[in-house]
Formats: C-alpha cells, structure tokens, sequence
C-alpha cells in the first residue's frame, strides 16, 4: 500500500476516533443521548417514564416507579406523607438536579415547620432508621394542566398522602385536555433514546419541522378556563374523600410580575379568584407580593420557572400553609 493509502486510513481513524471520543463527552459530560422519556397514559396523557436514573447536564435526574420526580416512595405509614401534584415548574425539568426541586425544597421547610413532635408515634419511631419523617410525593410532568392532574390522582391515587398540594401558574389556567399525542413526535417528549448523542445534538442545533399531526391539531373549544375551575373543584372533592387536606398555589409568569401581563390573563386569575372564594378553597396567590418586591424578576430563571429563590419562597409559603391545615385537622 503506498503512502497515500495509508494517509487515507490514517485519517478515516482519526476521524473515527474522534466521534466516538466525542459521543462519550456528549453522553457522560452533557447528558446527550440520555433524555428523560415518557409514556402515554390513558388518564394524564403522558407521563415521566417510570424507573429513570439519568444525568443531564450536570443534574441528576430520578423517577421512581410511580412516575414521580424524586426518589422510590418509603414503606407506607413510616412517613408523614404530601403530594404535590404540578407542572415543569414543581418537576424542575432537566435544568434542576434531583435536590434543588421545589418538591426537595418543600420537604425539607416541611421538617422544620412539621417538627418530629408532631408527627404520629409510629412515625417518629420509623424516623430513627430513615431520617424522613416527612415525605413529598412530586407528581408532575412538563406542560401538565389540571386536567393532567386530575387523570393522575384516578389512576395512581393519593398514595395516602394527609395534604395534597396542587400548583397551577397562571398558563395552567388555559391549559388543554390530557392528550398523548406528542409522544414520540415532538422531540420534547420522547418515547425513546436516540441511537447516537450525535443524533440529539444535531437535532437540538437544526429542529426539524414538526409532524403533519403536531401542525394540524384542532383547539379546544369552549370555556377552557371554565373547564379547568371545575376540575380544581373535582380535585378538592377527591382530596376530600381521600381526608386529605388541600393547598391550592399558584404562580405569576415573569412578564405579570414586571406589570406586563395580558389582559386575559388577568381576566383569568380574577375568575380564579372569585371561584376559590365562592367553593371555600383557599388560595396562594405569589403575584401580590412578588410584584410589590423588589427585583421581583429575579425569582425567575426564565420567563416562567422559577430560580432557586422562588422555590425557596414558595415552598416556604406552602409548607406553612399546609403545617397549619394539618394542625387543624
């Protein structure tokens, strides 16, 4: 074989070499390759893929076997135990390692506002072997809406939770039906892994156009607002049923909080308000008091989710609402 040929080898193996060096950065050091999945569901629409151990750009990210963020549920009666039932905004998403969740968040102000006194004979024994006295149940899902929720809590239960928690933003208002139809389709719900790193990466730098069934879908008609009040109402019966406690929250969107916000939706959060009043459900509403603080926009990461310091603060305000239903109960 003569020089060139070997150049020719030479520089196909480096080549070579050099994908597959940078598939192991991409995989182990990124987290490409490895997105979180998900499954339809029948009752949700879809869901987090049970049994997940990954790592996403730096965050650890666990679902357990009740497609839960966080990890696998303790024996049944050794913990004080909450649901918290929410969307991106209560899972945290990729961008937030498995202990800095606003679910991790509320469970650790719920030790220190649910002191161990307080807690049930059998449970402050079991405390001794798990050092959790108290456990948050975080059952969420991207983009979930009270709709989304409620299928949740029928198909899984409350998993004898004594308070459940449902935090809504000010979207969730408009939220639509549960569906499963961008499983698999749209590259933000996948249903599977990719073959290569590679292959995300490429896909995340040049998107391909959606699907023909993603572009054609029909909106939902009728009062959507109204639709998703109600169900708020079937979720506080269900809690009900269940003798659990319910904690109704719910968030600003950056743009409110700078005193931009949209007319409807205002319009919205002032039919949410005058619904919570005329059930009897109590409400957290952040926006008051964020909007009259001081470099409000900084409890935001981006136009929606919140920064480690909004999850401080509302897992704070949470924990001390429910501390106090559950004192009264």
């Amino acid at each position: 074989m003569n020089a060139l040929g070997w150049w020719a080898i030479g520089t196909v193996g480096a080549i070579a070499l050099a994908i597959v060096i940078g598939e192991g950065i991409l995989r182990w050091r990124f987290g490409f390759g490895t997105p979180p999945l998900y499954v339809a569901d029948p009752h949700t629409g879809y869901r987090l893929k049970p049994d997940q151990q990954i790592r996403r750009f730096g965050n650890r990210i666990s679902v357990n076997a009740h497609s839960m963020r966080g990890p696998a549920l303790t024996p049944e009666g050794t913990t004080l135990r909450v649901l918290l039932l929410g969307d991106s905004i209560a899972n945290g998403g990729w961008w937030t390692d498995d202990e800095n969740t606003l679910g991790a968040s509320l469970e650790r102000e719920l030790v220190r506002f649910l002191p161990i006194h307080g807690l049930s004979r059998s449970i402050a024994q079991s405390t001794a072997r798990t050092n959790r006295p108290i456990e948050v149940l975080n059952a969420s899902a991207n983009s979930w809406g009270p709709r989304n929720e409620l299928g949740y809590l029928r198909a899984f239960g409350t998993f004898s939770a004594k308070a459940i928690v449902l935090l809504i933003n000010t979207d969730d208002l408009f939220a639509a039906a549960p569906s499963s139809v961008r499983v698999g389709r749209d590259p933000n719900y996948p249903d599977r892994e990719p073959p290569l790193a590679w292959i995300e990466l490429w896909q995340r730098l040049r998107p391909a156009p959606p699907p023909q069934e993603l572009q054609n879908l029909p909106p939902e008609r009728g009062d959507i607002v109204g639709i998703n009040l109600g169900t708020i109402t079937q979720i506080r019966d269900y809690a009900r049923d269940q003798h659990a406690v319910l904690v109704v929250a719910i968030t600003p969107l950056r743009r409110e909080v700078q005193g931009q916000g949209r007319d409807y939706e205002a319009q919205a959060r002032d039919r949410l308000g005058e619904f919570v009043a005329r059930e009897g459900i109590g409400l957290l509403d952040f926006l008051p008091a964020w909007r009259d603080r001081p470099q409000g926009v900084n409890l935001f990461r981006d136009s929606i989710h919140l920064s480690d310091l909004g999850n401080e603060l509302v897992s704070r305000a949470i924990a001390e609402r429910v501390a106090r239903l559950l004192d009264r109960s």
